[in-house]
């Protein structure tokens, strides 16, 4: 069983990860963010590294993705492939700090890539409005998002509505977590994974 949690910077997808793969007993595979070496440069000057940040995010996603398709148990993945693509390159591309030549590099790049990859078993979707986003980001002080623009974010969340409204890959669960608090309320963990256990088993 492979469970893939998506999501806005901010909205809570490693924390949930980590707490329904303890849950489940499967294995967790979290998004490479701190060995990513473009991070910091990107978030400094996005036109200059956009390209290698996001190449070095697919490279690594579909590593993760070829480990994932080898294991026998289950997974919860934090991130999938496709919002490198649809979401954050094409973020980038759409807002002009992407090149046209370089965004059509990176998707011949991706769908490649995908023609070998299974959608996950259920994908759960965090929907988070900006002022969550803003205050999980501040709470977590990470020193390469400080300079994380409104916009930004806000565009970011506005293509993740779009890709998610036409998603048809695989099942889907949406959770508005805006006014859950997974970490110190464990009745919102529980109405999660009652909702997950719902969708991939038909347990009530």
């Amino acid at each position: 069983m492979h469970i893939a949690i998506v999501g806005n910077i901010g909205a809570g997808k490693t924390t949930l990860a980590t707490k329904l793969a303890q849950h489940f007993q499967w294995e967790v595979f979290l998004e490479a963010v701190d060995d990513n070496p473009y991070l910091k440069d990107f978030y400094e000057d996005m036109p200059r590294w956009a390209f290698h940040l996001q190449v070095f995010f697919l490279n690594s996603r579909f590593n993760q993705v070829l480990q994932i398709n080898d294991r026998k148990n289950g997974v919860v993945q934090d991130r999938t492939i496709y919002e490198d693509a649809y979401i954050f390159a094409k973020n980038l591309h759409q807002s002009g700090m992407m090149s046209e030549r370089d965004y059509q590099n990176y998707f011949n790049l991706f769908q490649s890539m995908t023609k070998m990859v299974k959608a996950p078993d259920l994908l759960v979707y965090l929907k988070a409005d900006l002022p969550k986003l803003i205050g999980q980001i501040q709470k977590r002080a990470r020193d390469y998002e400080e300079n994380i623009a409104l916009s930004y974010l806000k565009n970011l969340n506005e293509h993740y509505d779009q890709w998610i409204s036409g998603y048809t890959a695989g099942k889907l669960l949406v959770v508005d977590v805006n006014n859950m608090d997974f970490v110190q309320n464990p009745e919102d963990l529980g109405a999660i994974i009652e909702r997950i256990n719902i969708e991939l088993f038909g347990l009530f």
